[in-house]
């Protein structure tokens, strides 16, 4: 249950008791009701969760404010918290079924109203709950000491300020003992709070979880983990949004990134290389969204690939002598199946004596290439000027003589600069793209060139792909987290205004007919039409590469 205070100017103090969820607004069907004409029908909900009582604003025009802050989603609330919802302020605490007010740490219980309806138990706070509403307070303490001393963080090194917030924590725990319940652990509850003052708070953790690939933060109290390529809740949360915003800060401000209400979304990168993509208020409704794509510690290699069960050696050592001869190549798949992992393993492929130029949104390939030179776009500042594209950056490492360009991923009008550079001396580039199949793969290379505006025929641009691309890798992912390559394709021309595709190997579940297992990678018993080509130069390749059928592992292994 919950015990709301209602203070408007024209009544003081009145009471009520109402279950959990409550909607605060001023329609028939509200929990809640204040008449009001700057409350609307639905304006706010109340909502008891176990980490305490969270208030969350459900898209009012006039807006849901917190201790004087406008929020989206706010919690857990403390008593002496302000509510503001049009002209009347709430203050609201947790009350079990005897009126005792279980959202203190101690005290005598909190009065409630009279004639308070029967209602359902609530529990005393958990373990967990009291440990996160600690977190919370001990945060907002440290930050206010960081503060009254005047210190400039942003010239102290990590090091330093992580031994500087320690020491002020230290004393801050002994101030508040008396009121910190007895079996929490005071070493724990420090290491969160600097963690999460000056580093990544829970995610540290799971950043140092070999066996994890992505964590999803949706809001402060709800994260999400990959591992093994099946995804699960994580028990880990950060005590409140403040925080959440805080580490997204502390990631891209050394990037000279920046992330506000003018600019909610931002691309970024943790030291590592692994990817970060952030996005808060006002497009964030539920709260500031965070997700993480790690690196693997050690660079994945093919026999990695090939062992895990993402293709077989045959389907490996053609790709490889794609890269090595010359073959343009575009790695084609969708969102999360694996196209960034294996066009870094491919890259790796380039002989050393070539010069390499890499073009990426936020740089994640990592090359152990000699002559190698990585570019990286940057966003507008806040003049919104300043901004270089992929494409701009496309154009200029046509000027580098570069060997080959190496495309992080095509999603715009640098198609059409990535094609040129193709067919203009740099081959053996390679890019990513993203569709569901090969054929897809060209239709939406040719939506990409159009995008370009150069108001070119549909027939000519089908040219250029034909011309530029000789290989497509389409990597797919299993509803199990298996991700595998579902097939390679080679363009072999153009006939009657159509781009043709010759299969060259293939992925295939099993038959109705077969034993269980994971499939089969099968070579489709057709032949490259640069194989004569390869065989002129000295290259060994056995025809019957193109013709065996490999079982595929069985069980999700994933290769991110």
């Amino acid at each position: 249950m919950l015990d709301v205070e209602i203070l408007t100017d024209e009544d003081h103090g009145t009471s009520l008791c109402v279950a959990s969820p409550a909607v605060i607004g001023r329609g028939d069907g509200c929990e809640i009701r204040l008449r009001h004409w700057r409350v609307a029908r639905r304006h706010a909900r109340l909502d008891e969760r176990i980490e305490g009582v969270f208030v969350e604003d459900l898209g009012s025009l006039g807006g849901t404010l917190v201790n004087g802050r406008r929020i989206l989603q706010y919690g857990p609330l403390l008593p002496e918290d302000e509510i503001v919802v049009g002209a009347v302020m709430l203050r609201v605490r947790s009350v079990g079924i005897s009126g005792e007010d279980v959202s203190r740490e101690g005290g005598p219980p909190a009065p409630v109203s009279a004639g308070m309806p029967a209602a359902r138990s609530m529990a005393v706070p958990t373990h967990e709950a009291a440990m996160v509403e600690w977190r919370r307070r001990l945060h907002a303490r440290l930050l206010e000491a960081l503060d009254l001393r005047r210190r400039d963080v942003s010239a102290m090194s990590d090091a330093l300020l992580r031994q500087e917030a320690d020491r002020l924590l230290e004393a801050l725990v002994l101030d508040a003992d008396a009121e910190i319940p007895t079996d929490l652990d005071r070493g724990a509850l420090r290491r969160q709070v600097v963690d999460e003052a000056v580093g990544l708070g829970p995610l540290e953790s799971l950043l140092a979880d070999p066996d994890i690939s992505e964590i999803m933060v949706n809001r402060h109290d709800e994260l999400y983990v990959e591992c093994g390529g099946v995804l699960r809740r994580h028990p880990a949360v950060f005590s409140s949004d403040q925080s959440v915003l805080g580490v997204i800060e502390r990631i891209v401000s050394p990037l000279g990134r920046r992330i506000d209400e003018s600019s909610p979304m931002v691309d970024a990168r943790l030291r590592d290389g692994s990817r970060v993509n952030a996005i808060i208020a006002p497009l964030a409704l539920k709260g500031p969204a965070l997700t993480i794509r790690k690196f693997p510690a050690r660079r994945l290699r093919m026999a990695d690939m090939v062992d895990g069960g993402s293709l077989d050696a045959h389907m490996a050592g053609f790709l490889r002598l794609c890269v090595e001869r010359r073959k343009n190549v575009i790695v084609s798949g969708g969102t999360g199946s694996g196209k960034t992992t294996l066009l870094n393993i491919l890259s790796n492929f380039i002989p050393p004596a070539e010069r390499v130029i890499t073009i990426e949104d936020a740089a994640e390939l990592r090359l152990a290439h000699e002559h190698l030179v990585a570019l990286e776009a940057r966003p507008a500042n806040l003049e919104g000027r300043g901004a270089v594209s992929i494409r701009d950056l496309v154009r200029n490492a046509l000027r580098m003589r570069p060997d080959r360009i190496v495309v992080g991923e095509c999603r715009g009008a640098e198609a059409l600069d990535m094609l040129q550079a193709m067919n203009t001396g740099h081959e053996g580039s390679l890019t990513t793209l993203h569709a569901n199949t090969p054929r897809d793969a060209m239709s939406r290379l040719e939506t990409l060139v159009l995008m370009a505006g150069m108001d070119l025929p549909l027939g000519a641009i089908r040219e250029q792909i034909a011309s530029a691309v000789d290989i497509v890798v389409q990597q797919g992912r299993s509803a199990a987290g298996q991700r595998r390559i579902t097939a390679i394709v080679e363009v072999s021309g153009i006939e009657s205004g159509r781009i043709q595709l010759q299969e060259l190997f293939r992925f295939e579940r099993p038959g109705a007919g077969e034993s269980d297992g994971a499939g089969y990678f099968q070579g489709c018993e057709l032949m490259p039409s640069f194989l004569d080509e390869w065989r002129a130069g000295g290259v060994a390749i056995s025809p019957q590469w193109f013709c065996e059928r490999t079982p595929a592992p069985d069980g999700p292994r994933s290769l991110a």
